[in-house]
């Protein structure tokens, strides 16, 4: 216990010296004050992303659509919360749009950096998309996109909510949260048969994803060209970030719908269309953070 304890304060005083002194207005709140728990639970996941699918090798696949079912709708209103919320913490605290301080609005930056929390601990829970995946050996959708995603940005939001927890920090995460709420209410649907029909809208929720990193890429820079105190370097690192997310998903818009409406047109008629239905009840990948059948 001695070691963990030592340990546990190498760890905190090595990120501390990285990024200074932290907020003081979230010291306290559950899994913020040590980097030990993210960086646990982070590795956990990464072990079952290479162990599980050894794991599930020999053994059936799990149907889990009850279980998906309920989780899909949950994180819809999870991030349904955080969207009204935010929006209305925001608005209360009169933030700007171009660029807005970590102190400048007072109670509602409390407010606001109490939905991120909530936004932090979710990157947590979508851990689930994976081990989903695992458990039902959708080994194919495990991609380096997905992993990259889940595992950097669970880590990121810990950094953002002890250094910069309100202010600037709020737009991506408003716009993440109105696109959760699309791609979670599609995955819900998708394990009911009878909704198959009426799913044929995953291309542009794939779009909106795209559309999305662009302007936080943009409303990140502007903050950087007309300042506002918010630290530049964090804006600078978060401006990159996207920009991989971007190359990443411009890469599996590519492979997924250029390649495959290309095979499509090749196909005899009749064909292409049985190849764009669902299988299983579940529908096909729309974002390459999920890759999902989910």
């Amino acid at each position: 216990m001695d070691q963990l304890v030592a340990f546990d304060k190498k760890v905190n005083y090595f990120v501390d010296y990285l990024f200074g002194e932290r907020d003081s207005r979230v010291r306290g709140w559950l899994l913020l004050d040590s980097y030990l728990p993210t960086l646990s639970f982070t590795l956990v996941y990464l072990l079952i992303v290479y162990l599980g699918p050894v794991y599930m090798k020999n053994r059936p696949a799990y149907s889990l659509k009850k279980v998906l079912l309920v989780y899909n709708f949950s994180v819809t209103m999870l991030s349904l919360y955080m969207l009204i919320e935010l929006i209305s913490a925001s608005w209360a605290g009169g933030y700007r749009l171009q660029c807005q301080s970590l102190h400048g609005a007072g109670d509602a930056d409390i407010r606001v950096a109490k939905v991120l929390w909530w936004y932090y601990f979710s990157k947590l829970v979508e851990f689930l998309d994976t081990i989903f995946f695992v458990l039902r050996k959708k080994n194919n959708q495990i991609s380096f996109l997905h992993v990259y995603h889940h595992a950097s940005m669970f880590n990121i939001w810990w950094c953002v909510l002890n250094w910069i927890p309100c202010g600037q920090s709020f737009f991506g995460p408003t716009l993440n949260s109105f696109i959760h709420v699309l791609m979670y209410s599609y995955y819900g649907l998708s394990t009911i048969p009878y909704m198959h029909r009426y799913l044929w809208w995953k291309r542009y929720l794939t779009q909106a994803q795209l559309v999305q990193f662009v302007l936080t890429i943009t409303h990140t820079l502007s903050a950087a060209v007309v300042p506002c105190g918010f630290p530049i370097g964090c804006l600078l690192f978060q401006s990159s970030y996207m920009t991989t997310l971007v190359i990443l998903f411009v890469n599996f818009y590519i492979q997924t719908y250029r390649k495959r409406q290309a095979g499509e047109e090749k196909l005899p008629i009749g064909v292409s269309d049985v190849n764009k239905g669902h299988s299983n009840g579940y529908s096909a990948s729309i974002n390459g953070s999920k890759q999902k059948s989910q």
